[in-house]
């Protein structure tokens, strides 16, 4: 059984956002270990089990010496670990501003409300719809962020009746992204324009920037 004041880290580096509304700013990332998807089209197929047991002091320290205000906590899937609203709890008595990308599967209610939630809602083509606990899109807060990766036409249809059911179009910030190397932006722009979905097309900056399969940027 893990400590509760541990969490099993796959890697902390430094780097340009690339996703979300806060795309472009410099943050720090700590991407912890262990995912309970197996997503189609995944990039960080290394954080299912690698990473190493580092207290929540030792991460603080080593986010401290990037002198960053934006972290983000990434996976895998960091609700995985009980020990993650503690991490959370810790970054924001540090001022830092807190990201959390969650995958969609686990209940969000655990975390600070003062942190902003990136929830990536899987569309069919990852394999994983099956998975969701849509009762998140309940529970979000004012600032937090809905994401769904489109892969297909399908994809596409699935994720804006999402929206509409749950009432997200204009009152969230919806992101909709291609699946890099899947579909292309001009498709997904194309079909955002024709049905007027007040959401925003989001690239994934930095596989544009840096080399699609590189880590820790």
């Amino acid at each position: 059984m893990q400590h509760a004041n541990i969490l099993k880290v796959n890697e902390i580096f430094y780097s340009i956002q690339g996703e979300s509304t806060f795309a472009g700013l410099p943050c720090v990332f700590v991407r912890l270990t262990g995912c309970n998807l197996r997503c189609s089209y995944c990039d960080t197929t290394y954080a299912y089990e690698e990473g190493e047991d580092k207290s929540i002091e030792d991460i603080m320290e080593c986010v401290a010496r990037f002198n960053c205000f934006l972290v983000e906590i990434t996976g895998g899937e960091q609700l995985l670990q009980k020990s993650l609203p503690l991490l959370v709890d810790h970054l924001l008595r540090a001022n830092h501003q807190v990201l959390i990308e969650t995958n969609g599967s686990l209940d969000i209610r655990s975390l600070n409300s003062a942190s902003i939630k990136i929830l990536d809602i899987k569309c069919p083509s990852s394999g994983m719809s099956a998975n969701m606990d849509l009762a998140n899109l309940t529970r979000l807060s004012q600032h937090d962020q809905v994401k769904f990766v489109i892969g297909t036409r399908e994809d596409f249809l699935w994720a804006k009746d999402l929206c509409q059911y749950f009432d997200l179009l204009g009152n969230r910030q919806i992101l909709f992204s291609p699946v890099f190397g899947q579909l292309s932006p001009e498709e997904l722009a194309k079909w955002i324009l024709t049905d007027h979905l007040k959401v925003r097309l989001q690239l994934q900056l930095h596989k544009y920037i840096w080399s699609p399969g590189q880590r820790g940027v």
